[in-house]
């Protein structure tokens, strides 16, 4: 390796070591272009989850999400939980572990799930909707959001 080169100090692992490493990469997180298109799509066996305080929701959320702060977490609290579907968890954003927080207890308490990269923050920068107040709302179908070329 060129030892003047910073990028290539450390070895890059092998593309088999890579390859597995990022198919988990993607088992653990989603974007908001592919929640958005699941959102829209309607897609079954996805629970988005508010992990912020109710106030935080209140004031905005992604359209279908259900607050659940992640300090309100436990066994008797998610008891009636479907453990049949695979739960998003998101919070404010990149600065914020509430996301983390509620996957972490979620998972601990076996249910699926997977965070959301950037979160609220992420969402609102790729110019999908916000749902106010204590309605849950709906994405709209017919929103059409400029393809970030993620996919």
């Amino acid at each position: 390796m060129n030892p003047a080169s910073r990028v290539l100090a450390f070895a890059p692992p092998s593309p088999a070591v890579s390859e597995a490493y990022l198919l988990a990469k993607l088992s653990f997180y989603t974007d908001s272009a592919d929640m958005a298109d699941d959102l829209k799509n309607r897609v079954a066996g996805i629970v988005v989850i508010d992990t912020r305080a109710e106030a935080h929701y209140l004031r905005g959320h992604i359209p279908g999400a259900v607050s659940f702060p992640h300090r309100l977490m436990d066994a008797e609290s998610t008891r009636h939980l479907d453990r049949d579907v695979v739960y998003v968890t998101y919070c404010d954003g990149i600065g914020c572990n509430g996301s983390t927080q509620g996957a972490y207890k979620l998972a601990r308490l076996g249910f699926r799930v997977k965070e959301l990269i950037g979160g609220l923050d992420f969402w609102i920068r790729d110019q999908h909707p916000l749902a106010e107040g204590e309605a849950i709302g709906m994405y709209p179908a017919d929103l059409n959001v400029e393809d970030c070329g993620c996919n």
